[in-house]
Order: C-alpha cells, then sequence, then structure tokens
C-alpha cells in the first residue's frame, strides 16, 4: 500500500510539472505564490558581486548575484538574482529547479519570486534570463551567515530533489559602495551609474540638514525612467532618517550622454555622530507590502561651501545709526506653476539707542545673471528697534519652477527716493541649500517670530475612502507659545509624494483665538486617487501671506514664508474590536450596554454612551460626522446614523431620549445612560429565525467619506456589558 501512495504522489507531482503555466515558486516547498502584481511599478535591482556558479545539464549554470539585505524595524530583507545561462540547444524550464535559503546552521528560510518575475520559467536557448528573489529573515541574522542551495527535482529520490550545488555568502561580503565609486543600478534593463557627487551641511541648535547630490548616468542604449525611490541616511548606529529627493515626476536620463543630479535633503538630531554615514536606496513593492534594498553609499566629507552666508551677521550704517543684519535662511518653495524664493532675515539694534525701522527693498540674482524682483513682508509686529531688540523680515520673489540655477543672490536696499536706493549689503547661498527644515516622525518644529510664536507637530493621520478618490488628512496640532490669546496663523500646506508629486492640502479655519499654552487641531486635507499609496510622504507647511502682510481672515494666500516639512507616521489601519475610548480627536467616544429589540415594526437599539473633549484644544469639526452603522451577519439587515460634530457642545433636546419612542438626533458632551436609534422595519420580525449576530461599528466621516475606527460582533437581543 506505501508503495502505491508514493506512485501516486510522483504521477501527480510530474503531471504538475507538464503545465506550461505554472509558476516557478510552486515548487518551493513550504512556500507560498507571490501575489500578483496588478499594477504595480517594476521593481529595480541593484549590482551587487556575483558569489558563485553551480553547473547543470548541457553545459548550462546558474549564477548567484546582487545578494543584499535592508534592515527595518520589523525584521530584514534579503534580495538576490539568479542568472539562468542556457548554453544548450533546447529550451530550459526553470519549475525543473529550485532555490533552497538556509543559515549556515541549517535553518531553513522561504524563498519567494519577485512578483513582476513569476512568468519566467522557459529560457530559450543560448540565452540568459535573471530571476528576482526575496525572503524575510529576523533581525539577528547577517548576509554572511546565509547559504543558497539549488536543487532539481528528481522522482527518483525519496524526497523528489536532487541538490545540483550550494553557494555560500563569505565573510568579507559588502554590498557598501565605497567614497568615490559608483554602483550600477538596473532600471527596467537600463544601466544607471549612480555615485555621489558631494554632501554638504548646515546645521542649528536641534538638527544637522544634510544635502546629498547623486549623480545618474545612463550606461544602457535606452532611456530610463528613476522610479520613486527612498533614500535613506543611515548613522553608524543603524538609525535611519528619510531624506527627500528634489526631482521632477517621472524624471528620464536619455542614453550615455546626460548625466542627471538628484538633491536629497533631511535633518538628523545633532546628538547623533556624524561618522560613518551612509546613503540607503531602496523601493517600496506594494505588491508583497516591503521595502528592497537597492543601494548603500559610504558618504564622503562635508564638502566645502563658499557661498553661504547663513548666520553670519553684517553690519550697515544710514543717517539713524548702524544695524546689525542675519540672513536666517535662504528657501525655494513650490507654488501651483511656480517656485517661491524666500530670504529670512533678522535686522537687529547692538547700539545704545533704539533706532527706527528702515525702508528696506530688495532683489534676488541668480547666477549673476538673472534678476527677479523682490517683495518685501514684514513679518514681525514691530514698530522701531529698542536697544538690544531684533526684527524679522521676509523677502519673497517668483519664478518658473522649471528653471535651473547654481547660485543665488539677495541684494539688500534701503529706499532713498521715490525711484533711488542705496544698496546695503548682499548675501549669497548655492541653490543646494536652497532646503527646509525637515522634521523627522515625532519632532516638533517651532515659529519664533514676534507675537505668533508657536509650535507644531504632527498627530496622526487618517485617510478617508471613498468611491473613486480618498480623502488623504493630516492631523496637525498648534500649540500657542504666546503669554496671551492670539489666532493660530494661516497656512498654507502641500503633501508631497515619493515619486515627487505634490497635492496642494486644504486646512482648516480656526475661528477662536487660542489660549496661552493651548493648542488648536488643524486638518490638512487633499483628495487622492482612489488606492493611492501614502507611504513615505511629507507634508510642508508655511505661513500664509498675502500681497505684503501674514493673511488675514479671509484673505487668499499669494505665497508663503518660514517653510517646514514634516515626515509622516505609518497610518493606524488597525479596526478595535470593542467600541471603547475610540479616537475622535479632540473627542473620545465609548459606547456599551448595547442591546437591540423589536417592537411593533420598529427596530430599536439601546445604549449607554460617553463623549469626552479635550478642552485645552481648539478644533474646526466642519464636515466631520460620527456614524454608527449595524450589519446582521446574514445581510437581514443594515443600516447607518450619522452624528454632527458640531453637535456636540450643544444642549439641545435632540441628544436626550429617555422615553421608548423618542430617537437619540443628536450626541452631546457627558455620560449618557440608555439613549436610543430606533430603524422602522415591518418585515424583520418574520427573520427571527435567522438572526444570530449582527456587528456594530464606529466611523469617523469627512466630508461624507468614512474610515472605520471600531466594529463590534454581537449577539441579537442579547445586552453587552
Amino acid at each position: 500500500m506505501k508503495r502505491k501512495k508514493n506512485s501516486a504522489c510522483i504521477w501527480l507531482l510530474a503531471a504538475a510539472l507538464t503545465c506550461g503555466g505554472a509558476s516557478p515558486s510552486w515548487a518551493a516547498e513550504g512556500t507560498t505564490a507571490p501575489p500578483a502584481s496588478g499594477g504595480a511599478a517594476t521593481l529595480t535591482m541593484g549590482n551587487a558581486p556575483a558569489l558563485g556558479t553551480v553547473k547543470i545539464d548541457g553545459g548550462s549554470f546558474f549564477e548567484l548575484k546582487n545578494v543584499m539585505m535592508l534592515t527595518e524595524q520589523k525584521g530584514r530583507t534579503v534580495t538576490f538574482t539568479v542568472s539562468v545561462h542556457n548554453e544548450s540547444s533546447t529550451d530550459l524550464l526553470f519549475i525543473d529547479y529550485w532555490v533552497r535559503l538556509r543559515t549556515k546552521t541549517g535553518e531553513q528560510i522561504s524563498v519567494r519570486i519577485l512578483p513582476q518575475d513569476k512568468e519566467k520559467n522557459k529560457i530559450s536557448a543560448k540565452t540568459v534570463q535573471d530571476i528576482n528573489f526575496y525572503a524575510s529573515i529576523n533581525e539577528t541574522t547577517e548576509l554572511n551567515q546565509l547559504a543558497f542551495e539549488f536543487i532539481k527535482w528528481d522522482f527518483s529520490q525519496p524526497n523528489f530533489e536532487r541538490k545540483v550545488g550550494d553557494v555560500s555568502v563569505p565573510d568579507d561580503y559588502s554590498t557598501l559602495t565605497p567614497v568615490g565609486g559608483s554602483h550600477a543600478i538596473s532600471m527596467s534593463g537600463t544601466d544607471v551609474k549612480t555615485s555621489i557627487k558631494k554632501v554638504l551641511m548646515t546645521k542649528n541648535e536641534k538638527n544637522y540638514s544634510p544635502t546629498v547630490v547623486l549623480r545618474m548616468e545612463n550606461i544602457g542604449n535606452r532611456t530610463a525612467v528613476v522610479p520613486g525611490y527612498q533614500y535613506l541616511l543611515r548613522t553608524k548606529e543603524g538609525f535611519m532618517y528619510p531624506m527627500d529627493a528634489k526631482k521632477k515626476k517621472d524624471l528620464t536620463i536619455n542614453p550615455q550622454v546626460v548625466e542627471d543630479e538628484i538633491e536629497l535633503s533631511g535633518s538628523v538630531p545633532i546628538a547623533v555622530s556624524t561618522d560613518g554615514w551612509q546613503l540607503v536606496i531602496v523601493q517600496e513593492a506594494a505588491d508583497i507590502k516591503l521595502n528592497l534594498p537597492i543601494a548603500y553609499f559610504q558618504m564622503p566629507a562635508v564638502s566645502d561651501t563658499d557661498a553661504v552666508a547663513t548666520g553670519i551677521e553684517y553690519h550697515f550704517t544710514n543717517k539713524k545709526g548702524t544695524y546689525t543684519t542675519v540672513l536666517n535662511s535662504f528657501q525655494r518653495l513650490p507654488w501651483e506653476d511656480q517656485d517661491i524664493l524666500t530670504a529670512n532675515i533678522s535686522l537687529m539694534n547692538k547700539g545704545p539707542e533704539a533706532l527706527p525701522i528702515p525702508e528696506l527693498t530688495g532683489y534676488y540674482m541668480l547666477d549673476d545673471a538673472v534678476k527677479v524682483e523682490a517683495k518685501l513682508i514684514r513679518t514681525d509686529k514691530t514698530i522701531g528697534l529698542p536697544k538690544g531688540a531684533s526684527a524679522n523680515f521676509q523677502f519673497i520673489g517668483k519664478m518658473p519652477y522649471t528653471y535651473p540655477f547654481s547660485t543665488v543672490k539677495l541684494v539688500l536696499e534701503e529706499k532713498t527716493g521715490e525711484n533711488e536706493a542705496e544698496e546695503l549689503l548682499e548675501f549669497a547661498q548655492t541653490s543646494e541649500l536652497l532646503n527646509v527644515p525637515y522634521l523627522n516622525v515625532g519632532e516638533t518644529h517651532k515659529m519664533t517670530n514676534v507675537g505668533r510664536s508657536a509650535s507644531y507637530s504632527v498627530k496622526s493621520i487618517r485617510t478617508y475612502g471613498g468611491d473613486t478618490a480618498d480623502i488623504f488628512t493630516v492631523q496637525l496640532e498648534a500649540t500657542n507659545l504666546e503669554k496671551r490669546f492670539t489666532d493660530v496663523s494661516k497656512l498654507v500646506a502641500q503633501l508631497k509624494t515619493a515619486d515627487g508629486t505634490v497635492y496642494p492640502a486644504a486646512v482648516s479655519d480656526i475661528k477662536k483665538k487660542v489660549a496661552p499654552g493651548s493648542s488648536a487641531l488643524l486638518y490638512l486635507s487633499a483628495a487622492l486617487p482612489k488606492g493611492f499609496p501614502t507611504s513615505n510622504m511629507h507634508v510642508m507647511i508655511g505661513e500664509a501671506v498675502t500681497e505684503d502682510k501674514y493673511t488675514e481672515k479671509d484673505a487668499v494666500p499669494d505665497a508663503y514664508v518660514n517653510a517646514a516639512a514634516f515626515w509622516l507616521p505609518d497610518e493606524n489601519k488597525t479596526v478595535a474590536d470593542d467600541l471603547l475610548n475610540v479616537d475622535l480627536m479632540p473627542y473620545t467616544f465609548s459606547m456599551n450596554h448595547i442591546n437591540t429589540w423589536l417592537l411593533q415594526g420598529q427596530l430599536k437599539l439601546t445604549f449607554n454612551y460617553e463623549l469626552t473633549k479635550n478642552l485645552l484644544m481648539e478644533a474646526n469639526t466642519e464636515g466631520r460626522k460620527l456614524v454608527i452603522g449595524l450589519e446582521d451577519e446574514n445581510g437581514n439587515k443594515t443600516f447607518t446614523r450619522e452624528f454632527d460634530f458640531k453637535d456636540f457642545d450643544t444642549s439641545d433636546a435632540g441628544a436626550e431620549s429617555s422615553s421608548e419612542d423618542t430617537a437619540i438626533t443628536k450626541l452631546k458632551i457627558g455620560k449618557h445612560d440608555g439613549v436610543k436609534i430606533i430603524e422602522r422595519d415591518q418585515d424583520l420580525i418574520f427573520k427571527l429565525e435567522t438572526l444570530k449576530t449582527y456587528k456594530l461599528s464606529i466611523y469617523d466621516s469627512f466630508q461624507g467619506q468614512k474610515k472605520l475606527l471600531a466594529s463590534k460582533k454581537i449577539d441579537w437581543f442579547s445586552t453587552t456589558d
């Protein structure tokens, strides 16, 4: 009997292997087939050294190469390439073979084929085919502890397989590109030689702000499209900090001739050592929900910067006295189909007497050749400069966003007549350093203008799904650092995706003044294509400007200043399995003692609830609703009720329903027992036998689109705790 069973197994295996459409990953014992690639972008591969070859039949052989590893919080990902060299005169089927991954101590690791390569099975005679694989390993396993074993399925063997060779990763193996070296990245079959041209850096009391200039040269014979890579700065301790790429969307590099440069900007805490920094390039594989390593570069020493005027004190004298001036920042910011040049200047009085504010003007010079008119914005609420005081000013100019330049110069002047001005100072900066400060996840940004001091931090992100588009929101907390009640500054916000696409974001308007030390919750929202990937995005904010001053009340901004960018945290997509302490910032909602009952054609849902509010946080809840939904497991009954956030702070009678026939129409702050939602249904009584369980859910609704926050499965006609 045992012999017949083995024969049957061999027959079934042979039958499956003869199916030309079978995926090579089918043969991987203990693994599952990779998911379909769908419409995802083609994944690229780095170019690490070949580690060895394994000979197979007919003079053909496998070559193992591009073995790379990426370390993240959730573990490590290994990728590698098997080049199948078919030297025979007939087709070679890779489904007849497989590659296993194990540690040198014998621990087996599951291997899968990247989705884009899962159909690569038939290798024609005298050709070479690359097949790319990935595996997830634990956080303690190193590359040099791995070994690759190649097998051929052989029905004459007890376990149906025969080992044809193996390759181990040597102890001295490294994928780090040294300083001055280059790394070839295969972009859709075209090799692009990538290297670091230079590294620039500025710093303040909190962070380093490195700028890495990455050079890419197409050494293939076809145009290469640079994917939406993620760029990370890795410290010697293993900390990873994201970097933003200044490149246009769908950057293409022509073959052989064109060299393109991509500027990368980021932020690293000042407490972190600058020794041993590396640049890491990765690509998100959405289908398999992993980041794949592409290249590692050792970062060179910081380059000398000849034209950096930031932070240096300069002096000028007029008829009123001597002034000290400091250039705080130069920024180039996106604005619709233009870019904004902004320079932030502090004017200080270090003399013994008070000084008036001079009538300043100015303009920009690009590469000492192109003049860009600049508009003065008085950002501080001050009428003069007492002894030891300072005031901030902004100069704004606009230019085409496609215009490239190497250096920019702000020429500062004082108006001396109707059409006359006297030049005071010049401030110069290189284009690579026209960066905004980047805030890593969890960090706070302070704006310290006189009378408008505030701090900003990202609390969370939330996506509200729709039929054709999603509403993506960022919850931004603004804290009043002034000693008096003050209005929240009008902001301009823009979302930038990993591929360089910029989406303007609407910012909720806070009507009330905010108390000292208290905060306001700002909703930053933008409509994105349905299912658009939102990982590795950042939001840029700046103080809105209209004409020559900060935007007030209902005025429409025409520019913004003092910009900063926040890297966004991962969205919490977990749906809670109870209905307690549901976060509806700035509110928290709980419901319990839930019961359903039928009477005279009415379904009554009764419950207790508690609604609390953070009293130190102002918010504009326009467009937001709490939605309670009931869904029978067998489809017998489904309904929802919406409760507007604007009613939460009211004391209307509609928020109470203690009588048997009164349904609740509003929710309000506090604890409330025995409230009811009533749904008329004359037919539900005839479905009693199939009413077993239902699901009660809580949604956060914004502008008509919902996000599920919590859901609880409940037996019909029972009462929960």
